[in-house]
């Protein structure tokens, strides 16, 4: 079975690494390198990093760039006239389901790129494709399979990073979040993450990709697989695609009403109909578990407005208890008493506000 499933350019130095490999979404990847525990901790109070070259690069460019884009996006890609700025975002079907969450990069008003998750990569481009042609926009979609991704993240992530590509440094070290800036041909260097911590995502030549991932684990940067990768994501109160939202989902139950502009009522975004007469009476909220155990996606919770499910669950490494996201019935709020379902029996638990954690910190 494994010799079907793709290889990032860095598979080789994974198996060399003794990297634990899954298979995720299709894809050979590291789960862990030895303790996933030491890994998360690395990122939290020093820096790691992840090959995230599974994930995929789209560039989007021509005359109709910007309004394909916010005919596509459920956020509004006119929002972007940096450049360089970026915009998180879902793409929605026409029933408002979730297709992919995403981040959309703003070069110029012609040129644009997307980043899409591993796992549906292949329906996204399907589903770009198909929007593009279909509605007759002027645009050029583009994979970029010729670029590999790596996220250095943590509190020190920054500073080791110019450490080995100082020539970097001048045009980063002013980048605000979820800004990005070209630092040499095909390199991308942005102030975005899937940790609660500061650091970059780095997009360069998969050429290049060995030579960067070397230099970085000689000053002392952490390689981190997908165990720590979600545990840290957790903690951060960050979605899932797959776990907190999918194409049955739309964006509203999902907390992330935050990422959909309705701003313009003239912006026909697909799947606008479906959310503007959508009944909204769940959203998600973090559990903390108030007892021993470890709480998991589709556990049952129950509050006193009724009855919810755990989306993801995990223990947390910062905090020493589990924690966990649920879609619950509105009206639940932080500080209000729960009970998760596990293994049969009813503990209590907690509703919290997320995130849990950011920069090294415990805050719920």
């Amino acid at each position: 079975m494994s010799s079907v499933l793709k290889h990032t350019p860095l598979h080789s130095i994974h198996l060399e690494s003794g990297a634990k490999m899954v298979d995720f979404g299709g894809w050979d990847m590291p789960v862990s390198y030895g303790s996933q525990l030491e890994e998360h901790h690395a990122v939290r109070q020093d820096a790691g990093m992840f090959d995230v070259s599974h994930m995929l690069n789209v560039d989007v460019n021509g005359n109709d760039a910007l309004a394909y884009l916010r005919r596509l996006l459920a956020n509004d890609a006119a929002k972007l006239t940096v450049p360089g700025k970026a915009l998180y975002s879902c793409m929605l079907n026409a029933e408002g389901g979730v297709i992919d969450d995403l981040i959309v990069y703003f070069f110029s008003v012609d040129a644009w790129r997307v980043v899409v998750n591993a796992g549906t990569a292949d329906k996204d481009v399907a589903w770009m494709q198909q929007v593009a042609s279909s509605e007759n926009f002027d645009v050029s979609i583009t994979p970029r399979r010729d670029l590999a991704m790596v996220a250095v993240q943590g509190p020190n992530a920054r500073e080791k990073l110019w450490s080995v590509r100082p020539d970097w440094k001048p045009a980063t070290q002013d980048l605000t979040p979820f800004t990005g800036a070209m630092v040499a041909d095909d390199t991308l260097v942005a102030r975005t993450g899937y940790t609660g911590e500061d650091g970059f995502e780095v997009v360069l030549p998969a050429a290049q990709v060995e030579a960067f991932w070397r230099d970085l684990a000689g000053k002392g940067v952490r390689p981190c697989g997908l165990g720590a990768r979600d545990t840290l994501r957790l903690e951060a109160g960050m979605n899932l695609y797959g776990q907190e939202m999918d194409e049955q989902v739309n964006p509203l139950v999902s907390g992330l009403a935050w990422t959909v502009s309705l701003k313009d009522a003239d912006r026909r975004f697909i799947g606008r109909d479906a959310l503007e007469s959508a009944v909204v009476d769940r959203g998600l909220i973090g559990v903390k578990l108030l007892e021993r155990g470890v709480m998991r996606g589709h556990m049952k919770v129950r509050a006193e407005q009724g009855e919810g499910e755990l989306t993801s669950g995990s223990m947390s490494p910062t905090m020493g208890v589990s924690i966990g996201m649920a879609r619950v019935p509105l009206g639940v709020q932080p500080g209000d008493a729960l009970q998760v379902e596990i293994r049969g029996k009813w503990l209590p638990a907690e509703a919290v506000k997320m995130p849990f954690v950011r920069n090294g910190k415990i805050i719920a």
